[in-house]
Formats: structure tokens, C-alpha cells, sequence
């Protein structure tokens, strides 16, 4: 009965993640679409406290909903499928375009890579515009989010961000009113004790793996530390991860700045998670085989916090999210996620990409299809990247 179910949530992820493009707002919408209406495996309040769950931990949002419907509906093998499936077809598309880009050269010399540069600016800013109407609706948000965008360019680096989200957190709290919560139990399979140690799991890794890191000095080790953390310190969904994963690899020298954001253009045109853009920034950084043992790991070393912490904060979810302080607090850090995000639309992306007045002018079209016209990324990004190439590079 276990193993039936569990092969059942394979197969409905492997779809989802081989169908479900246009980034984690429109994974959402796949996900009730597939498994609320057309399967019945829980209800429309179920699957709304669990996005509001995934909303409040740091991680991909769609991938964490996965994670725990596969959960709930398998157990810990359900969530692992749920995860396979929906994550596999992404990884290995964006890892084989880690070993094109290697054997093209140098990236910054494409011209249809300089496309996806390009389209990467379309596709940021219009996350920014779609997550500053929805969280920063008002002068006090609005005011977070400014501050924030200020506090990453001037004082670049993880830590900064994590203060600014810390720093979200605290304001929103002491002067952000929070919206009441209502809604059934999330249906958690585990209890309160599992999930303490599952968190407790957590927390030691993120202490524990920087120190594995000083005490082997391993690349492996290395990876894994910059990953795992940047998994975990991610609010926001997947865009958000952008800056983070940047601070890692290319502060470094592991992945150049131009095969980074050619890369991040390459994750919009391929369905499922945008965490998918670890196996391909771990691919880039050696070739085969030793790349494809550092994309695996980069992918499960970003995925594995959602996992620690849906699982660990299932059973708590009720009585927090019914706590005022929680949601204002909520508030506040979404907003500081707003000013991340648009910091980082200007550095890396932006500075990566735009370099003369046609470039400008495609990221703009790029913007207008996504925003107002409503077409699907990836179809955006084939037809930028192709205009590229047409033109023989733009901006050159």
C-alpha cells in the first residue's frame, strides 16, 4: 500500500516537474490545478495553510509544498518522490548546459548566451514587480524594502543579507500589524518531538559544516557548506536565491560572473524549481566526471534545508502561525526580501548583462512580454536568445 502510494507521488511530480514552467507563483497554481482539483489529495484549506507554511520558511516555496504534500500523502519516502520528481528533469537539463557552456568556451563570447543574460534582467524584474505589489503594498513595507535594496549593494556579502532579513523581521514585529490566521491542522504525520530533533538537525548542520569546511579544506566540503547555507537562508523563493549563490561562487572564482547569469537565464526556459540553477552552477565548476559528482551535491546540499525544516515545523505550524507576533514579523521580512531581490537585480544581473542601449531595449521587450502580455518564460527566453544569436551578439 506505502510503496503504491509512493510510486503514485512520483509519477504526479514527475509530470508537474516536466510540465510546470513559469517559476514558483505559477508551480503553485500547477500544484492545486493537479493535486486539489484533479486527485482530491487534500483540500483547498489544507493546501493554503501548507503554502502559507512555505511562505513563512526560508526555502523555494513550491518545492516545500511538494515536499510536504508528498509527505503527508507517503511519509518521509513520499516526500523524498515528490522531491525526485519534481526537481530531476530541471537538474538534469540545467547540469548538461553546465557541460555546453564548458565546451562553447567562454561564455561571455556567445551571442545567444548574451541572450539569456539579457532575458535573466526581464525575468528578475518582473519577479521584483510581481512580490513589491503583493508585499511591499504599503509606504512602511515599501520603506523596508528601500532600505534593505540600499543595505545589500553597500555592504555586499551573505552576512549583510541574512542581517537584513534578521533586521526585516524585527521591524515588521515592533511596527507591522499582522493579519489573522485561521484554517484547519496541517495533518502532520510527525509530532512535536520528531520535529524538534528534525530542526535541532538543522541547526547543527549549519554550524557544523563550516567547520568541516576550515578542517578539510575539501572542494566537496566547500560546496557543500555554501549550498546547505544558502538553502537555508533563502526567503523569498527561488529568485531570491540569486544573490546568495552569487556571494558563493563567484566571489571565489568558481563560476565566472558571465556563465552565472547566462546560467540563471538558462534555468527560466526549463520547467520545475529555480534551485535547479545549483546543478548547474556545481557542473560548471569542473568538467565530467568530477563536475557531475559536484552537481549532485550542490543539488541536494541546496534542496536539504527544505526538507529539515517542512518536515521539523510541521508539527508546530498551528500554533505559530496563530501567534500576531509571527505574522507581523512575516510581514517585515517578506519586504526585506522585495529590497534583496531588487539589489540584486541591478549586481549581479544587471551589470552582467546590459551593455549598450539594444540591450536595454530587448531586456525591456523581454519585460513587456512577461508582465503584460502574459507569455510563458521559457518561450521568452528562446526568442531572446535566439534574437541573439541572429544579430551576432547584441551590444557587441
Amino acid at each position: 500500500m506505502r510503496t503504491g502510494r509512493v510510486l503514485e507521488v512520483l509519477a504526479a511530480f514527475t509530470r508537474l516537474g516536466l510540465t510546470s514552467f513559469g517559476g514558483p507563483v505559477a508551480h503553485l497554481g500547477y500544484f492545486r490545478a493537479d493535486l486539489v482539483e484533479r486527485r482530491g489529495w487534500l483540500d483547498e484549506q489544507t493546501y493554503a495553510d501548507l503554502v502559507a507554511l512555505s511562505q513563512f520558511l526560508p526555502g523555494p516555496a513550491s518545492s516545500q509544498v511538494g515536499i510536504a504534500v508528498g509527505y503527508r500523502r507517503a511519509g518521509l519516502l513520499g516526500a523524498l518522490a515528490a522531491w525526485t520528481g519534481f526537481t530531476l528533469p530541471s537538474a538534469l537539463a540545467m547540469a548538461l548546459f553546465a557541460f555546453g557552456v564548458q565546451a562553447t568556451g567562454d561564455p561571455g563570447g556567445a551571442a545567444w548566451l548574451q541572450g539569456l543574460k539579457i532575458v535573466a534582467v526581464a525575468v528578475v524584474a518582473h519577479a521584483v514587480w510581481g512580490m513589491a505589489t503583493v508585499l511591499t503594498p504599503d509606504r512602511a513595507r515599501l520603506t523596508i524594502a528601500v532600505g534593505a535594496a540600499g543595505a545589500a549593494l553597500l555592504f555586499a556579502g551573505n552576512a549583510t543579507q541574512a542581517a537584513v532579513i534578521v533586521a526585516g523581521g524585527l521591524v515588521g514585529w515592533a511596527f507591522l500589524r499582522g493579519e489573522k490566521a485561521g484554517g484547519p491542522v496541517t495533518g502532520s504525520r510527525a509530532g512535536k518531538t520528531t520535529g524538534a530533533f528534525v530542526l535541532a538537525a538543522f541547526a547543527l548542520l549549519l554550524l557544523a559544516l563550516p567547520l568541516l569546511r576550515e578542517i578539510t579544506g575539501a572542494r566537496w566540503a566547500e560546496v557543500l557548506d555554501s549550498f546547505y547555507r544558502s538553502g537555508a537562508l533563502v526567503f523569498g523563493g527561488g529568485h531570491v536565491v540569486l544573490p546568495l549563490l552569487q556571494a558563493e561562487v563567484v566571489g571565489p572564482g568558481w563560476v565566472d560572473a558571465a556563465t552565472f547569469t547566462a546560467g540563471y537565464g538558462a534555468a527560466q526556459a526549463v520547467p520545475g524549481p529555480l534551485f535547479s540553477f545549483a546543478a548547474f552552477l556545481g557542473g560548471a565548476m569542473a568538467p565530467a566526471p568530477a563536475g557531475i559528482l559536484l552537481a549532485a551535491l550542490a543539488l541536494i546540499a541546496v534542496f536539504l534545508p527544505s526538507f529539515l525544516l517542512i518536515i521539523g515545523a510541521l508539527p508546530y505550524w498551528d500554533d505559530l502561525r496563530s501567534a500576531p507576533w509571527a505574522r507581523s514579523a512575516l510581514r517585515g521580512v517578506n519586504a526585506a526580501v522585495v529590497g534583496i531581490l531588487l539589489a540584486a537585480l541591478y549586481d549581479p544581473i544587471w551589470v552582467a548583462a546590459i551593455r549598450s542601449g539594444a540591450d536595454f531595449a530587448v531586456a525591456l521587450a523581454a519585460f513587456l512580454a512577461l508582465a503584460f502580455w502574459r507569455a510563458p518564460p521559457w518561450l521568452v527566453v528562446l526568442l531572446t536568445a535566439g534574437l541573439a544569436a541572429l544579430l551576432g551578439g547584441l551590444g557587441a
